[in-house]
Protein backbone atom coordinates (compact mmCIF):
# COMPACT_ATOMS: atom_id res chain seq x y z
CA UNK A 1 0.00 0.00 0.00
CA UNK A 2 1.00 3.64 -0.19
CA UNK A 3 2.44 5.81 2.57
CA UNK A 4 2.24 9.60 2.69
CA UNK A 5 5.81 10.83 2.81
CA UNK A 6 6.84 14.13 4.34
CA UNK A 7 10.41 13.84 3.14
CA UNK A 8 12.17 12.38 0.14
CA UNK A 9 13.07 8.69 0.14
CA UNK A 10 16.41 7.94 1.76
CA UNK A 11 19.44 6.26 0.33
CA UNK A 12 19.27 2.76 -1.11
CA UNK A 13 18.84 0.07 1.53
CA UNK A 14 19.63 -3.50 0.56
CA UNK A 15 20.10 -4.95 4.01
CA UNK A 16 19.13 -8.21 5.61
CA UNK A 17 17.52 -6.47 8.56
CA UNK A 18 13.87 -5.49 8.97
CA UNK A 19 12.59 -2.99 6.41
CA UNK A 20 9.41 -1.12 5.66
CA UNK A 21 6.20 -2.98 4.87
CA UNK A 22 3.79 -2.39 2.02
CA UNK A 23 2.24 0.41 4.01
CA UNK A 24 5.58 2.02 4.71
CA UNK A 25 6.48 0.72 8.18
CA UNK A 26 8.11 -2.35 9.63
CA UNK A 27 6.42 -5.62 10.41
CA UNK A 28 9.13 -7.35 12.45
CA UNK A 29 8.24 -9.80 15.20
CA UNK A 30 6.08 -9.29 18.25
CA UNK A 31 7.14 -12.37 20.20
CA UNK A 32 4.77 -14.79 21.96
CA UNK A 33 4.50 -17.00 18.88
CA UNK A 34 2.64 -20.29 18.49
CA UNK A 35 5.43 -22.83 18.05
CA UNK A 36 3.11 -25.16 16.09
CA UNK A 37 2.74 -22.68 13.25
CA UNK A 38 5.31 -23.89 10.73
CA UNK A 39 5.65 -22.16 7.40
CA UNK A 40 5.36 -24.09 4.12
CA UNK A 41 8.26 -24.32 1.68
CA UNK A 42 7.57 -25.90 -1.71
CA UNK A 43 9.64 -27.30 -4.55
CA UNK A 44 8.89 -26.44 -8.17
CA UNK A 45 10.06 -28.02 -11.42
CA UNK A 46 12.73 -25.89 -13.05
CA UNK A 47 12.15 -25.22 -16.76
CA UNK A 48 15.00 -26.04 -19.13
CA UNK A 49 16.30 -24.17 -22.16
CA UNK A 50 14.12 -21.11 -21.63
CA UNK A 51 14.38 -18.77 -24.61
CA UNK A 52 12.64 -15.42 -24.33
CA UNK A 53 13.49 -12.15 -26.05
CA UNK A 54 13.72 -10.44 -22.68
CA UNK A 55 16.72 -8.19 -21.92
CA UNK A 56 16.30 -8.70 -18.17
CA UNK A 57 16.12 -12.48 -18.46
CA UNK A 58 19.11 -12.64 -20.80
CA UNK A 59 21.27 -10.79 -18.28
CA UNK A 60 20.12 -13.11 -15.51
CA UNK A 61 20.94 -16.13 -17.68
CA UNK A 62 24.41 -14.75 -18.34
CA UNK A 63 25.13 -14.39 -14.62
CA UNK A 64 23.35 -17.72 -13.88
CA UNK A 65 21.52 -16.03 -11.04
CA UNK A 66 18.19 -14.25 -10.85
CA UNK A 67 17.93 -11.37 -8.38
CA UNK A 68 14.57 -11.05 -6.64
CA UNK A 69 13.54 -8.13 -4.47
CA UNK A 70 11.48 -9.11 -1.42
CA UNK A 71 10.45 -8.24 2.12
CA UNK A 72 12.21 -9.83 5.07
CA UNK A 73 10.08 -8.75 8.02
CA UNK A 74 6.57 -10.02 7.23
CA UNK A 75 5.86 -13.36 8.96
CA UNK A 76 4.40 -16.08 6.69
CA UNK A 77 4.48 -13.59 3.81
CA UNK A 78 8.04 -12.40 3.16
CA UNK A 79 10.35 -13.27 6.02
CA UNK A 80 14.03 -13.99 6.64
CA UNK A 81 15.05 -15.84 9.77
CA UNK A 82 18.31 -15.52 11.70
CA UNK A 83 19.86 -18.28 9.57
CA UNK A 84 19.08 -16.33 6.41
CA UNK A 85 16.29 -18.63 5.22
CA UNK A 86 13.47 -16.94 3.30
CA UNK A 87 9.90 -18.13 3.80
CA UNK A 88 6.34 -16.98 3.20
CA UNK A 89 3.64 -16.72 0.56
CA UNK A 90 5.42 -14.04 -1.49
CA UNK A 91 8.64 -16.06 -1.34
CA UNK A 92 6.77 -19.07 -2.74
CA UNK A 93 5.39 -16.90 -5.57
CA UNK A 94 8.94 -15.77 -6.36
CA UNK A 95 10.21 -19.38 -6.37
CA UNK A 96 7.42 -20.49 -8.74
CA UNK A 97 8.18 -17.69 -11.19
CA UNK A 98 11.94 -18.22 -11.01
CA UNK A 99 11.53 -21.95 -11.69
CA UNK A 100 9.48 -21.26 -14.83
CA UNK A 101 12.18 -18.86 -15.99
CA UNK A 102 14.76 -21.62 -15.58
CA UNK A 103 16.26 -20.87 -12.16
CA UNK A 104 16.46 -23.22 -9.18
CA UNK A 105 16.14 -22.03 -5.60
CA UNK A 106 19.94 -22.13 -5.35
CA UNK A 107 20.11 -19.70 -8.28
CA UNK A 108 17.87 -17.10 -6.63
CA UNK A 109 19.52 -14.16 -4.89
CA UNK A 110 16.97 -12.48 -2.66
CA UNK A 111 17.54 -8.83 -1.82
CA UNK A 112 15.62 -7.06 0.91
CA UNK A 113 14.38 -3.78 -0.56
CA UNK A 114 12.70 -0.97 1.34
CA UNK A 115 9.19 -0.07 0.16
CA UNK A 116 10.17 3.52 -0.59
CA UNK A 117 12.84 2.51 -3.09
CA UNK A 118 11.18 -0.37 -4.94
CA UNK A 119 10.71 1.62 -8.15
CA UNK A 120 14.33 2.77 -8.06
CA UNK A 121 15.60 -0.78 -7.48
CA UNK A 122 13.63 -2.06 -10.47
CA UNK A 123 14.27 0.81 -12.88
CA UNK A 124 18.01 0.78 -12.15
CA UNK A 125 18.23 -2.97 -12.62
CA UNK A 126 19.25 -3.76 -9.05
CA UNK A 127 16.62 -6.53 -9.00
CA UNK A 128 15.22 -8.55 -11.90
CA UNK A 129 11.74 -8.64 -10.43
CA UNK A 130 10.10 -7.82 -7.11
CA UNK A 131 7.56 -9.74 -5.03
CA UNK A 132 6.59 -8.07 -1.77
CA UNK A 133 3.05 -6.79 -1.03
CA UNK A 134 3.47 -4.50 -4.03
CA UNK A 135 0.19 -2.79 -4.92
CA UNK A 136 -0.42 -2.11 -8.61
CA UNK A 137 -1.47 1.48 -9.24
CA UNK A 138 -1.34 3.99 -12.07
CA UNK A 139 1.35 6.12 -10.43
CA UNK A 140 3.76 3.19 -10.15
CA UNK A 141 2.98 2.06 -13.70
CA UNK A 142 4.69 5.21 -14.89
CA UNK A 143 8.02 3.77 -13.70
CA UNK A 144 7.67 -0.03 -13.55
CA UNK A 145 5.73 -2.86 -15.16
CA UNK A 146 3.53 -5.35 -13.32
CA UNK A 147 2.58 -8.97 -13.84
CA UNK A 148 -0.61 -10.09 -12.15
CA UNK A 149 -2.25 -9.24 -9.83
CA UNK A 150 -1.61 -12.55 -8.10
CA UNK A 151 -3.41 -11.53 -4.88
CA UNK A 152 -6.01 -8.90 -4.01
CA UNK A 153 -5.43 -7.55 -0.54
CA UNK A 154 -7.37 -4.95 1.40
CA UNK A 155 -7.11 -3.07 4.67
CA UNK A 156 -8.58 -5.24 7.42
CA UNK A 157 -8.50 -5.65 11.19
CA UNK A 158 -6.48 -7.94 13.44
CA UNK A 159 -8.14 -8.61 16.81
CA UNK A 160 -7.78 -10.96 19.76
CA UNK A 161 -9.27 -14.37 19.05
CA UNK A 162 -11.83 -14.11 21.86
CA UNK A 163 -13.08 -10.70 20.68
CA UNK A 164 -16.45 -11.10 18.96
CA UNK A 165 -17.49 -7.46 19.29
CA UNK A 166 -15.35 -6.11 16.44
CA UNK A 167 -16.97 -7.51 13.32
CA UNK A 168 -15.67 -4.94 10.84
CA UNK A 169 -14.70 -1.28 10.45
CA UNK A 170 -18.21 -0.11 11.33
CA UNK A 171 -17.88 -1.69 14.80
CA UNK A 172 -14.93 0.46 15.87
CA UNK A 173 -16.71 3.34 17.61
CA UNK A 174 -14.78 4.07 20.81
CA UNK A 175 -12.29 1.26 20.09
CA UNK A 176 -8.53 1.74 20.09
CA UNK A 177 -6.96 0.88 16.72
CA UNK A 178 -3.23 0.77 16.04
CA UNK A 179 -1.39 1.29 12.78
CA UNK A 180 1.93 2.79 11.70
CA UNK A 181 2.63 6.47 11.34
CA UNK A 182 1.71 7.84 7.91
CA UNK A 183 0.09 4.69 6.52
CA UNK A 184 -2.98 4.77 4.28
CA UNK A 185 -4.93 2.36 6.56
CA UNK A 186 -4.31 4.78 9.42
CA UNK A 187 -5.61 7.68 7.31
CA UNK A 188 -8.66 5.62 6.39
CA UNK A 189 -9.49 4.47 9.92
CA UNK A 190 -9.18 8.06 11.20
CA UNK A 191 -12.25 9.06 9.19
CA UNK A 192 -15.09 10.25 11.47
CA UNK A 193 -17.49 7.62 10.10
CA UNK A 194 -15.61 4.88 11.98
CA UNK A 195 -15.37 6.65 15.34
CA UNK A 196 -12.14 4.86 16.29
CA UNK A 197 -9.43 6.10 18.64
CA UNK A 198 -6.08 5.66 16.91
CA UNK A 199 -2.62 4.78 18.20
CA UNK A 200 0.32 5.49 15.88
CA UNK A 201 3.51 3.44 16.23
CA UNK A 202 6.56 2.91 14.03
CA UNK A 203 6.27 -0.86 13.51
CA UNK A 204 3.39 -3.27 13.06
CA UNK A 205 5.08 -5.68 15.44
CA UNK A 206 4.73 -3.01 18.13
CA UNK A 207 1.05 -2.68 17.29
CA UNK A 208 0.62 -6.45 17.55
CA UNK A 209 2.36 -6.48 20.94
CA UNK A 210 0.02 -3.72 22.12
CA UNK A 211 -2.92 -5.82 20.92
CA UNK A 212 -1.67 -8.92 22.77
CA UNK A 213 -1.09 -6.84 25.91
CA UNK A 214 -4.62 -5.40 25.77
CA UNK A 215 -3.50 -1.82 25.21
CA UNK A 216 -5.37 -1.56 21.89
CA UNK A 217 -8.41 -3.38 20.51
CA UNK A 218 -7.31 -3.88 16.90
CA UNK A 219 -4.49 -3.44 14.38
CA UNK A 220 -5.11 -2.34 10.82
CA UNK A 221 -3.09 -2.74 7.61
CA UNK A 222 -3.26 -4.98 4.50
CA UNK A 223 -5.02 -8.25 5.31
CA UNK A 224 -2.09 -10.24 3.91
CA UNK A 225 0.24 -8.76 6.51
CA UNK A 226 -2.33 -9.28 9.26
CA UNK A 227 -2.83 -12.90 8.21
CA UNK A 228 0.89 -13.48 8.70
CA UNK A 229 0.77 -12.22 12.28
CA UNK A 230 -2.40 -14.26 12.92
CA UNK A 231 -0.68 -17.36 11.51
CA UNK A 232 2.16 -16.88 14.01
CA UNK A 233 -0.32 -16.67 16.90
CA UNK A 234 -3.40 -18.54 15.67
CA UNK A 235 -4.46 -19.38 19.24
CA UNK A 236 -4.47 -15.71 20.25
CA UNK A 237 -5.26 -13.60 17.16
CA UNK A 238 -7.57 -13.58 14.16
CA UNK A 239 -8.29 -11.44 11.10
CA UNK A 240 -11.84 -10.10 11.00
CA UNK A 241 -12.12 -10.71 7.26
CA UNK A 242 -14.01 -7.58 6.23
CA UNK A 243 -11.54 -5.64 4.03
CA UNK A 244 -12.48 -2.02 3.45
CA UNK A 245 -9.98 -1.07 0.72
CA UNK A 246 -8.69 -2.89 -2.37
CA UNK A 247 -4.97 -3.48 -2.98
CA UNK A 248 -4.07 -5.70 -5.98
CA UNK A 249 -0.56 -7.15 -5.50
CA UNK A 250 1.62 -7.57 -8.57
CA UNK A 251 5.11 -8.75 -9.48
CA UNK A 252 7.10 -5.62 -10.32
CA UNK A 253 9.71 -5.50 -13.09
CA UNK A 254 11.22 -3.39 -15.86
CA UNK A 255 8.54 -1.26 -17.49
CA UNK A 256 9.83 -1.86 -21.02
CA UNK A 257 10.22 -5.65 -20.80
CA UNK A 258 6.75 -6.76 -21.93
CA UNK A 259 8.03 -10.21 -22.88
CA UNK A 260 9.10 -10.86 -19.29
CA UNK A 261 5.84 -9.45 -17.89
CA UNK A 262 3.78 -11.77 -20.08
CA UNK A 263 5.96 -14.74 -19.15
CA UNK A 264 5.58 -14.03 -15.43
CA UNK A 265 1.82 -13.59 -15.76
CA UNK A 266 1.63 -16.91 -17.61
CA UNK A 267 3.67 -18.50 -14.81
CA UNK A 268 1.28 -17.18 -12.17
CA UNK A 269 -1.71 -18.53 -14.10
CA UNK A 270 -0.05 -21.94 -14.42
CA UNK A 271 0.56 -22.30 -10.69
CA UNK A 272 -2.92 -21.05 -9.81
CA UNK A 273 -4.42 -23.71 -12.09
CA UNK A 274 -2.18 -26.63 -11.08
CA UNK A 275 -2.77 -26.17 -7.34
CA UNK A 276 0.70 -24.94 -6.34
CA UNK A 277 -0.67 -21.51 -5.50
CA UNK A 278 -3.41 -22.90 -3.22
CA UNK A 279 -0.94 -25.20 -1.46
CA UNK A 280 1.42 -22.27 -0.88
CA UNK A 281 -1.40 -20.09 0.50
CA UNK A 282 -2.73 -22.77 2.82
CA UNK A 283 0.76 -23.47 4.16
CA UNK A 284 1.49 -19.82 4.84
CA UNK A 285 -1.22 -17.15 5.15
CA UNK A 286 -3.91 -19.82 5.41
CA UNK A 287 -2.55 -20.83 8.82
CA UNK A 288 -4.23 -17.67 10.09
CA UNK A 289 -7.58 -19.41 9.66
CA UNK A 290 -8.52 -17.19 6.70
CA UNK A 291 -10.13 -19.16 3.90
CA UNK A 292 -8.48 -19.56 0.52
CA UNK A 293 -9.97 -17.54 -2.34
CA UNK A 294 -8.73 -18.44 -5.82
CA UNK A 295 -7.70 -15.53 -8.05
CA UNK A 296 -9.64 -15.16 -11.27
CA UNK A 297 -7.86 -16.33 -14.41
CA UNK A 298 -6.79 -15.38 -16.98
CA UNK A 299 -4.91 -12.58 -15.25
CA UNK A 300 -4.84 -9.20 -17.00
CA UNK A 301 -1.82 -8.36 -19.17
CA UNK A 302 -0.51 -5.00 -17.92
Amino acid sequence: MRIRKTAAAGAMVLALTATATACGGEAGTAGDKDTAAKVFSGEYTVAKNVTLNSPVLKKAQERKKIVVGAKADQPFLGFQDTDGKRTGFDIEIAKMVAADLGFSVQQITFKTVDSNIRETSISEGLVDFYVGTYTINDERKQRVGFAGPYYTAGADLLVRRDDNAITGPTALKGKKVCSIVGSTPLSEIKKPKYGAETTELSKYSDCVKSLLDGQVDAVTTDDAILKGFAAERSSKLKVVGKPFTKEPYGVGMNKNDKVLRDAVTASLEKHIKNGDYKKAYEGTLGKSGSAYVAPETPLPRN
